[in-house]
């Protein structure tokens, strides 16, 4: 069977994500780092020696598809089980039948969906069947398993973190269902769908079935989507030119201290679907390049943002990034350090290596030692205000400076402590 060869569905009626739920692992599209070839999980599966285990991951990126893989793999009886309608009497009913099935010779993958709202008391009633091998337990969750999952029923499962899927593997389940659905789309339209999803392939097929329901002649446009969305799908591609042009503009903004501008295009980008944690890498990135020295403090804003983003999601998350997106472009700018940085790794590469100066190398046995290693050196807390006028660089570079600090914000210190330094040291030279 090819990618594209669906069978024609049993009942219509049901949602689009789960008459396409692929019934092999050929046809599960994303999460190679644990699914591909000699990966671990797929090694469990090939040497049919599945233990209980929990999957970890954001919505609509196939773990309850993968659970049932998993048990048809293993010849198991799947039985599924959702946290939040379940509580101890069902749960002790299940775990009874699955006692009874494993006496028999039937193994039990009990899936339980959204495992993280259990409590303490019902997922403890899970240990002992775990614990003899009456079920595999399987539990799905969104949060974090250190934080939502008992120590005791976590040190018996293995803990598999799944991934959004990227934008290529959405669109080839979006191609999949433009057959099922019979209805034609662009590569282009996929890719808006695509990114509009943001790595949630439910949503993504959520979308192109409302959208395929108002087409009447089985074409899609961009401009169904954008009713079916109700709002402008803004023209966006993750991986082409429009994507690294808009990125372009939001750090150029930034760097020309126009917050307003910052503010236009970190929208464009959100409304887009863009990767919050894209934007958050490159607003670190900013703070190193642009700000640094001038406001160290721009580098602990881009980090805390990042921790809020990951940890709030979205929406709420957006606001992080928006704040730290004004605190940049105020800031005071420097990109001194980023400039010393640069030189130092030319000279690096464009000069030959010196050897380190005899003073600067330690000397751990008595043979190094009588070489010379270490003599010389000034230990700079035996002297007054820790400052020596010991040379740190190869006697060829005597004299060079890669650092230039600039006189705005927090560097102007900087660079007044740093004369302070140099002024110090050639009196003691």
């Amino acid at each position: 069977m090819s990618l594209f060869d669906i069978p024609p569905p049993a009942d219509p009626s049901r949602p689009l994500a789960e008459r396409l739920r692929p019934e092999t692992l050929d046809l599960f599209v994303g999460q190679e780092h644990i699914l591909g070839p000699g990966k671990p999980l797929r090694r469990q599966m090939e040497r049919d020696q599945l233990t209980s285990l929990i999957l970890w991951g954001p919505p609509g990126v196939g773990k309850t598809t993968l659970a049932r893989l998993l048990a048809s793999h293993s010849n198991a009886d799947f039985v599924p089980f959702s946290a939040v309608l379940s509580g101890i009497k069902e749960v002790k009913e299940v775990m009874a039948a699955a006692e009874r099935s494993h006496r028999m010779g039937r193994r039990t993958v009990l899936f339980i969906d959204e495992i993280h709202r259990f409590n303490k008391a019902q997922q403890d009633a899970f240990l002992p069947y775990v614990e003899r091998g009456d079920v595999i337990l399987i539990g799905a969750t969104t949060e974090n398993p250190s934080f939502e999952v008992n120590s005791a029923l976590l040190s018996r499962t293995k803990v598999y973190a799944l991934r959004s899927l990227n934008s290529d593997e959405v669109i080839t389940l979006l191609r999949r269902a433009i057959v099922l659905l019979q209805v034609e789309a662009g590569d282009d339209l996929l890719e808006q769908i695509a990114v509009h999803s943001n790595g949630d392939a439910r949503s993504a097929y959520n979308l192109l079935e409302l959208a395929s329901a108002a087409s009447t002649d089985g074409k899609l446009t961009i401009e169904i989507i954008e009713d079916t969305l109700q709002h402008k799908v803004l023209v966006y591609d993750k991986t082409g030119e429009e994507h690294y042009n808009i990125i372009s503009a939001l750090h150029k903004s930034i760097r020309s201290s126009d917050p307003d501008a910052a503010l236009y295009w970190l929208a464009r980008m959100m409304e887009a679907g863009e990767d919050r944690l894209y934007i958050a890498r490159r607003l670190i990135r900013m703070a190193v390049e642009d700000i640094g020295l001038a406001d160290p403090r721009a580098l602990e804003q881009a980090i805390a943002a990042k921790e809020c983003v990951h940890f709030l999601g979205i929406p709420e998350g957006d606001q992080a990034l928006a704040q730290v997106a004004i605190y940049l472009a105020v800031a005071p700018k420097s990109d001194a350090a980023y400039s010393a940085l640069n030189q130092a790794r030319s000279h690096v590469r464009n000069h030959a290596a010196e050897p380190v100066p005899l003073h600067l190398r330690n000397a751990p046995t008595k043979a190094m030692k009588a070489w010379g290693y270490g003599e010389g050196y000034q230990h700079a807390h035996q002297f007054q205000d820790a400052l020596t006028g010991m040379d740190c660089l190869p006697t060829s570079l005597a004299g060079v400076r890669f650092y230039e600090p600039t006189t705005r914000g927090v560097e102007a210190r900087i660079a007044e402590r740093l004369e302070q330094i140099r002024k110090a040291r050639g009196k003691t030279n």
